[in-house]
């Protein structure tokens, strides 16, 4: 096996920018993140799908689902 060609793994905090940190690994020695899933509104069920031309309706109709 050659020496020296992985990089080295660091056990890093990632910081989010909601507050949140939690322990990972990665390659870099530092990371910040905007969104987590303590934020991100996909995870904390605040996520609304807009619908501004009545597709949802349209394609409901179409397929009668």
């Amino acid at each position: 096996m050659k020496q020296d060609l992985h990089p080295h793994l660091y056990d890093v905090m990632a910081r989010c920018a909601c507050g949140n940190e939690f322990k990972t690994s990665s390659t870099r020695r530092e990371l910040r993140s905007t969104y987590c899933s303590k934020c991100h509104p996909f995870f904390t069920g605040s996520q609304k799908h807009i619908d501004t031309a009545g597709r949802i309706e349209k394609f409901n109709k179409k397929y009668k689902v």
